[in-house]
């Protein structure tokens, strides 16, 4: 990678974003392509590329964790997602967590 990542940038705060959730480790803001009523993104500040690139399991649980806690906050039931490489839909090489939720009959309805 070269230079900061547009996260590390949301971070520093040099990119506007809609924060919904942040602590001294993670960071939660509103997708700005939803492709859900509720679309979150939960960014660890901590940067790794690939959420496989992950190997300390309390590191792992405590994204996972906190990606229920803003989940919860938002909506009743909900969808966690996360892409792993080009291969896998990763766009942002800078591990994070998909919130999706707001359906009123769920995903894959029509309504």
């Amino acid at each position: 990678m070269s230079g900061p990542t547009l996260f590390e940038r949301i971070i520093a705060r040099e990119i506007p974003s809609d924060i919904v959730y942040e602590d001294a480790d993670f960071i939660a803001i509103k997708d700005i392509s939803p492709k859900a009523p509720i679309h979150l993104l939960v960014i660890p500040k901590k940067v790794t590329a690939r959420v496989d690139e992950i190997a300390e399991p309390l590191e792992m649980g405590q994204l996972w964790l906190t990606a229920v806690k803003v989940a919860r906050q938002h909506a009743q039931d909900y969808r966690l997602l996360v892409n792993c490489g080009q291969g896998g839909g990763q766009v942002v090489f800078h591990t994070h967590i998909h919130v999706l939720a707001g359906w009123e009959s769920g995903p894959d309805s029509d309504t």
